[in-house]
């Protein structure tokens, strides 16, 4: 698995990441999630330059030119909730992209042991196209994981883009020793690790109750 640490390079994006996990900019739900949306678009960007392209001809209107144009046949996939505003940041870039949607929670049989529950999934045909699977969190790796493998895992993909904006070195190596595909992960930032009840730390709390209010 290729792993690229767009934190690793100083850029707009550590502001918007900053600016995730300060508790008083969090208290605007808004503006929040419009910075997820942010970090989409800069994933988009990066992405697209490991896309396929071929040359065209295009009319001015005043000579014809040619320029290198994106080919593709690309799915956004996201991981719900906290992955909604992800995918619109993705989507305002790779516009002519399909969407697919998953759920994906802790079900806690104890107070620090639980399994990932899977309860809903809407996709398009996957055969021979570009997969973006993203989720704003990657901390054990096994929501990924099971995404992954409901969405994705028997279906003829083109390639397959593993996107998260924070991640825990332990959700890391999980993908690592799981996933055995050629498979590309796009990270916002390496955390330090996780704590006992499998939260990222530093991390910035529940993206989905920052983003859309507590859960009952």
């Amino acid at each position: 698995m290729e792993i690229h640490d767009l934190g690793k390079n100083n850029s707009i994006l550590n502001q918007f990441i900053a600016e995730l996990r300060n508790v008083d900019i969090q208290k605007d739900s808004m503006r929040f999630r419009r910075n997820i949306e942010r970090i989409g678009e800069i994933f988009a960007y990066e992405i697209s330059q490991h896309f396929d392209y071929i040359n065209k001809q295009i009319q001015t209107p005043l000579a014809s030119t040619d320029v290198d144009l994106p080919n593709y046949k690309l799915v956004i996939a996201s991981i719900l909730r906290a992955g909604i505003p992800l995918h619109q940041g993705l989507l305002n870039y790779l516009d002519q992209a399909e969407s697919a949607f998953i759920s994906a929670y802790r079900k806690y049989e104890s107070e620090t042991k639980f399994q990932i529950a899977i309860e809903y999934a809407a996709s398009p045909d996957l055969t021979d196209k570009t997969i973006i699977l993203a989720d704003p969190m990657l901390a054990s790796g096994k929501s990924m994981y099971n995404a992954y493998k409901s969405l994705i895992s028997q279906a003829k993909t083109k390639k397959v883009h593993l996107l998260c904006i924070f991640a825990a070195p332990e959700g890391i190596q999980y993908l690592e020793e799981h996933l055995t595909d050629e498979i590309e992960l796009w990270v916002g930032v390496i955390d330090e690790k996780l704590n006992e009840h499998s939260y990222i730390i530093p991390g910035l709390g529940d993206a989905g109750d920052l983003a859309y209010g507590e859960k009952i």
